[in-house]
């Protein structure tokens, strides 16, 4: 009985999830650092936040919510992916809605006469 495991039933292990906290905790500490010095400029610093935030939603996946691509993980993985892609359509498009009525909606102050 105590070799037998239920289907789906991945649960990590102590050092699983040692990994994960601290790489979270890694991933965590770097981009405040960087921000808080200000040792790069501010474009390069949110490039490189962006890019440590969407690793470390990875490393939550995968140490703690034990999200991979075996067999039993499959519909909870397609459920992942489908909602990225929302995710990625509703923000993308948010912003490009913002930029677009930034854009024009700005008063032209030569047109303006006093």
């Amino acid at each position: 009985m105590s070799s037998e495991r239920t289907a789906g039933a991945s649960h990590g292990s102590i050092k699983t999830y040692l990994i994960g906290f601290s790489l979270a905790i890694v991933l965590t500490i770097i981009p405040f650092v960087l921000v808080m010095t200000g040792a790069l400029p501010k474009t390069a610093t949110l490039v490189i936040i962006l890019i440590f935030a969407a690793s470390q939603i990875m490393v939550h996946l995968v140490y703690f919510l034990h999200l991979n691509t075996s067999s039993e993980q499959h519909w909870n993985l397609l459920a992942a992916v489908y909602t990225l892609i929302i995710l990625v359509i509703l923000v993308g498009a948010s912003i490009w809605i913002m930029y677009h009525l930034n854009a024009n909606m700005m008063i032209d102050t030569k047109t303006i006469v006093p």
